[in-house]
């Protein structure tokens, strides 16, 4: 979520045309990315924390087994942190780092590749971790 929030001085500095360090006069500066990338990594990204903070909690709630708890640290936080790279990445992607390929938004780079590989990995195994949370979920209503 700190790194979300820190993407709101991004979307502040891409509105403005710089950042205003001191009040009233603004220190004009050019960023990478239109404000709509900047709101949708400043967003995105404190919705990737709610989700993270959200499953420690429904796991406490539980009172989740450690092997559990254990696969959900890694497969939950590394979703967040594979979505945070996603955001930064599209920022500077032309295509918005949502294929490897060109497609209509601009063509592919590095950016694309680097911010896509482990946001689409992830997407995978976040699917897998909320089907081991929801099953838990089930089998502690049970027993």
């Amino acid at each position: 979520m700190l790194i979300a929030l820190a993407a709101g001085f991004g979307l502040t500095a891409s509105l403005l045309g710089g950042l205003e360090f001191i009040p009233g006069i603004i220190t004009q500066f050019e960023i990478p990315g239109s404000p709509e990338a900047w709101a949708r990594t400043h967003a995105g990204g404190l919705l990737n924390g709610i989700m993270v903070l959200a499953v420690a909690g429904v796991l406490a709630g539980m009172q989740a087994g450690e092997k559990l708890s254990r696969q959900m640290f890694w497969m939950v936080a590394g979703a967040g942190y594979a979505n945070t790279i996603f955001y930064w990445m599209a920022l500077v992607s032309e295509n918005r780092a949502i294929s490897f390929a060109d497609n209509r938004h601009g063509e592919t780079s590095i950016f694309a590749v680097i911010g896509l590989a482990p946001a689409f990995i992830f997407a995978v195994v976040l699917m897998v971790a909320f089907f081991l949370l929801m099953r838990e979920a089930f089998s502690s209503a049970r027993g």
